[in-house]
């Protein structure tokens, strides 16, 4: 029997993420099924299991088959579950993505094509449990306004409101006038939470001669500092602060005043930075997005919003 399942996924530089899932963009390769217990995907003769070590930043990630791996993760991981998909089943898909505002334009048209896998119909033994998709339609959408589609009738009356999305590698912003995009505002900023990881760890080792990982700053920044040296803390809290003013300094650099603009702070960055932002001298009213699923949610409010015509 032919079933449909819509599945929004948003492709981050650290993580996926689908309306109900958030895992790692990190993929292991493996010749033979895994071990016991062990969570993995099999697809075309190959295993793939999920991995904590990230998939280097891509701009176009078309360019590393690794993320359509991981589109397939995300895919059934929806599936897992719903008594509705029996073993013979083939599940047509809605796949529902999305690209940073600066860089829709060029690549939606790729992504689309891409993820669509020629629409073919795909075997996937997920933990033991096999599954036939069809990827029957793939709907590119812009990151940051989606998002903030999720709050929608807040945004829609606001002269002015800047979206701000603080990812992995990168982050975007895009500008609102009464719920419409401005896309004359909009780009992709090469300073997301990981770059400010490196400088960081790399400050410390040099100043203190001790290796911190990205999981150490974490802790630092959610308060848990017990377990650090002061004179560690401070220089991590300094180069935090220094980061955020330096941040929104550029956004304005490039016409966006945070202080003028209502600012709607997207993603998990923006939720562990939030104290430093909430510093900082540069905001006047602003709000947060604290569910760090937004675009995917956003991704699937948007296509459902397309498939009625509106």
């Amino acid at each position: 029997m032919i079933k449909k399942l819509r599945v929004a996924v948003d492709h981050g530089n650290r993580n996926m993420k689908t309306c109900h899932f958030i895992f790692t963009s990190g993929l292991n390769v493996l010749d033979k099924k895994p071990a016991r217990g062990e969570q993995y995907l099999q697809y075309e003769g190959k295993y793939y299991t999920l991995s904590e070590q990230r998939i280097p930043y891509q701009r176009d990630k078309t360019l590393d088959f690794r993320f359509f791996i991981l589109t397939l993760f995300a895919i059934a991981m929806e599936l897992e579950g719903k008594d509705q998909i029996q073993p013979e089943d083939v599940v047509q898909i809605q796949l529902p993505i999305g690209l940073p505002p600066k860089h829709f334009a060029e690549l939606y048209e790729k992504y689309e094509l891409f993820f669509k896998a020629d629409g073919k119909v795909l075997d996937l033994n997920f933990n033991g449990k096999i599954y036939h998709i069809c990827i029957q339609e793939v709907r590119a959408f812009v990151q940051d306004f989606a998002a903030m589609m999720t709050i929608g009738q807040d945004i829609m009356q606001v002269p002015k409101a800047v979206g701000i999305d603080i990812g992995g590698f990168t982050t975007d912003y895009l500008l609102m006038r009464k719920g419409k995009p401005d896309m004359g505002y909009c780009d992709s900023l090469e300073k997301g939470v990981i770059t400010m990881y490196n400088q960081i760890i790399s400050s410390v080792n040099s100043e203190y001669d001790m290796l911190l990982e990205d999981t150490d700053i974490d802790s630092i920044l959610a308060g848990n500092t017990q377990y650090y040296d002061d004179s560690v803390v401070r220089m991590t809290e300094s180069m935090v602060q220094d980061f955020v003013t330096d941040l929104l300094n550029s956004i304005r650099e490039r016409g966006i005043d945070t202080k003028t603009s209502y600012t709607v702070f997207i993603g998990g960055g923006a939720v562990l930075l939030k104290q430093f932002l909430e510093r900082s001298d540069r905001l006047g009213k602003y709000l947060f997005i604290e569910e760090l699923k937004a675009n995917a949610r956003g991704y699937d409010l948007l296509y459902r919003a397309y498939e009625n015509g509106k």
